[in-house]
């Protein structure tokens, strides 16, 4: 009896789940290597393990000859038959052949052949397990670290978080207990490997799946997502149910939805977006709350000009360019975000602007309207408050003062009778 082997065996079984069945067959082939070592050159030799007792027990299958020229392959008339009373020449007979103490020396020599020939029982029991659950979350325990990746423990069978599906910001305990995303089951020269993610946007998709109902019965639609793991996810929704809105139902009441969620992600934030075929009503959206003033739009080359005025540009932008290049992925436009340029007049071109104002008033010259604009007088309501005595002081001007106030006078007048008949006619 090996209880030892036993005791394997029902292991294995209970806590991997891998029938008793199997394991036999598995046990069966790699201890037939050990047979052929411990009874030597046998004819179809074959190992048996009783299932209840564990006793192992080696066969051989010898060919009944009048004359026995090699007892490994053959077996005399006299000694058949006392295995099987009407065996005859030519007949193939099995007979045990076990060594004594064969048992413990079979579990000793085939320990490691077992082993692996187990493992890859249950490898293919993960691969059949979980091929079908990629794109499920599933909840383990972090076990240990293999450099930057986390091996999770999922009860029967260890997954693997690589470091490339790490969140930056998530720092992991041994024995925290910790929901994954399964991205995928991948065949490795070591067997069926788990692969979980929690920085896949797929991840965020699937928990607002589970924690919005509208999602799952389909009356919202998740048209779009873009992710930077840790910091900021902005998700597009839609519904052609007009009496849903698909922003709050995500958001929920009180917030409680997205707040779950945000919970599950460590507080990365998420900004819940509704979706518009229009681009310039989804760019609107998903750059709110900053204001935008104007867009240019390239269909061809799906390309988005936006100006925004100056105090609304680093609300617009975001973050080191977070919030755009966020809006360029969810969109699959590229954003380009500008502060509105004002355009300041200088000094001189004001001075020009009213030297050319003056001038343009029949009875004033050029160089008289340079001399009333460097003198402070620098349009004609202004002109109209001097008196003829305020010009009479400036040398230029002397001489002309009555004639520039009159011809002032004139003009005022002018535009007055404009004005009024403007209004007439409106």
């Amino acid at each position: 009896m090996n209880a030892d082997l036993l005791a394997v065996l029902e292991y294995w079984e209970k806590e991997k789940g891998i029938s008793r069945d199997v394991l036999l067959a598995a046990v069966q082939e790699s201890l037939l290597q050990a047979a052929k070592k411990a009874v030597g050159p046998a004819r179809e030799l074959r190992v048996v393990i009783e299932p209840k007792s564990g006793d192992i027990k080696a066969f051989a299958k010898l060919v009944v000859a009048e004359r026995v020229i090699s007892t490994h392959d053959q077996i005399s008339v006299f000694d058949a038959r006392r295995l099987q009373a009407d065996a005859k020449v030519g007949d193939e007979i099995e007979k045990e052949v076990t060594p004594t103490g064969f048992g413990r020396i079979a579990a000793q020599y085939a320990k490691q052949t077992i082993m692996q020939q187990l493992r890859k029982a249950e490898k293919a029991l993960i691969f059949t397990e979980f091929k079908d659950r990629v794109g499920d979350i599933i909840s383990g325990t972090v076990r240990r670290f293999e450099r930057s990746d986390v091996v999770v423990d999922l009860g029967k069978y260890e997954a693997l978080l690589p470091n490339r599906e790490r969140v930056p910001t998530e720092e992991y305990q041994v024995g925290e207990r910790i929901r994954c995303y399964v991205k995928a089951v991948e065949q490795t020269a070591h067997g069926p490997e788990i692969i979980l993610s929690r920085a896949d946007p797929r991840f965020v998709i699937k928990l607002f799946q589970l924690e919005v109902s509208e999602i799952n019965d389909g009356t919202i639609e998740i048209k779009g997502i873009a992710r930077e793991a840790g910091f900021r996810t902005k998700l597009a929704v839609y519904t052609r149910d007009e009496k849903v809105d698909p922003v709050g139902a995500c958001v929920g009441l009180r917030g409680q939805r997205v707040k779950n969620i945000v919970r599950e992600l460590n507080n990365e934030k998420v900004d819940i977006i509704r979706w518009d075929s229009n681009i310039r009503g989804f760019l609107t959206n998903a750059l709110s709350p900053a204001k935008l003033k104007s867009f240019e739009i390239d269909e061809a080359t799906k390309r988005a000009k936006i100006i925004v005025s100056e105090d609304q540009l680093s609300l617009a932008i975001g973050k080191r360019g977070q919030n755009a290049r966020l809006t360029s992925k969810l969109t699959g436009w590229q954003v380009d975000i500008e502060a509105e340029v004002i355009v300041t007049k200088g000094f001189e071109e004001k001075v020009a602007e009213a030297v050319e104002s003056l001038a343009s008033v029949p009875g004033i010259t050029r160089e008289q309207a340079n001399t009333l604009v460097h003198h402070g007088i620098g349009s004609l309501e202004l002109l109209m408050q001097a008196e003829e005595s305020d010009l009479a002081d400036i040398p230029e001007l002397a001489a002309e003062a009555a004639t520039i106030l009159q011809a002032a006078r004139d003009e005022a007048g002018r535009r007055t009778i404009q004005v009024g008949e403007t209004e007439t006619s409106g």
